[in-house]
């Protein structure tokens, strides 16, 4: 486990946050069906359990794990959508789920599968000056706020089209322009790229990475999308059955996974490898895995018997390792 940073200087500090869900249940008949009409059974779900996470003013975080593991229930708590069952939670040392106005113009809450909140029949103009005027943004603050956002974005050809009739990447771009043009101090981004096509995704992650450098906000962000997590977050927190399971940078997680490195060959054409390994051909590439505590012994090798036109060396795809994670009882990591 990473070690807790300081209090004093976290932007979000939660503690032993715990948040239990009590759901109907019923068997699967009609006469069940009836009975439940006048004597309901439930049980309750443990979404989150005594978890902990503390992320300081500036850091990019992100917070990763399967379906049903506990990340949007987490982010609803520190965003002030719920009230944790149990433990304390500060963003910007407030109690989020207070829901004061003048800590919600500090933080933002961006899902990718509802991006866009804006009446339909408005444009994207209309609804960003309405914004304006929700969080009591200076006119000044806003013009200056919106050109920067219009070039990162590139919502000039948006600003004037109804709301309805946006793509989804459009919808996006246009919602990241919603959230952030009160100048938030902490974005928690839910699947910022989801659904989007390679292109839009590209654009989300370039844009956030740019505005993380210029306006040096905290970030928290989920995503299933391990090129998101790969590209902007540093530091990782793995979630799991509602329990937080690692909490460090991604090769530190890799390493508790994977015991070798992949180490990817070019030779010259007509060439063949043989380093006594197995190995995958993609015509003049090639690809094999080398424990971590051999891979100098064995490159060296091949550079010594092989003409090589390049050589590189790397972990596991983030895909492949969080499959394993996934597949296995990732309690293990602990």
């Amino acid at each position: 486990m990473a070690t807790s940073r300081s209090a004093g200087l976290n932007c979000i500090d939660a503690v032993g946050l715990s948040m239990t869900y009590r759901v109907p249940v019923r068997e699967a008949s009609l006469r069940a069906a009836v009975r439940s009409l006048w004597h309901k059974e439930t049980k309750d779900v443990d979404a989150l359990d005594t978890v902990d996470l503390q992320v300081a003013a500036g850091e990019p975080v992100g917070l990763i794990g399967p379906n049903g593991a506990g990340k949007t229930t987490l982010m609803k708590i520190l965003s002030g959508l719920l009230k944790p069952t149990e433990g304390r939670v500060r963003v910007l040392g407030e109690e989020p789920f207070a829901r004061r106005a003048a800590h919600l113009r500090r933080i933002a809450l961006v899902r990718g599968s509802q991006p866009l909140g804006a009446i339909a029949e408005l444009t994207v103009m209309d609804s960003l000056r309405y914004q304006r005027l929700v969080y009591d943004v200076g006119e000044a603050s806003f013009r200056r706020n919106l050109e920067e956002l219009a070039d990162l974005l590139n919502l000039g050809a948006l600003l004037n089209r109804q709301v309805r009739a946006l793509s989804l990447g459009e919808r996006m771009r246009a919602g990241l322009a919603m959230a952030l043009v009160y100048r938030p101090e902490v974005l928690f981004l839910d699947e910022p790229t989801i659904g989007l096509d390679v292109s839009a995704a590209l654009q989300t992650r370039s844009f956030l990475r740019d505005y993380m450098a210029q306006s040096g906000a905290t970030m928290l962000l989920t995503s299933h999308y391990m090129a998101d997590v790969a590209e902007l977050c540093p530091r990782v927190v793995l979630i799991n059955h509602g329990r937080k399971i690692y909490d460090g940078d991604l090769s530190g997680l890799t390493g508790r996974v994977r015991d070798d490195k992949l180490v990817e060959v070019w030779l010259p054409d007509g060439a063949e490898l043989n380093i006594g390994l197995p190995s995958v051909r993609h015509g003049n590439r090639y690809e094999f895995s080398v424990a971590r505590g051999q891979v100098q012994e064995v490159v060296g090798r091949l550079l010594a018997d092989t003409t090589v036109l390049d050589v590189s060396v790397k972990d596991a795809p983030l895909d492949v390792v969080m499959d394993q994670i996934y597949r296995r009882d990732a309690m293990e990591l602990q």
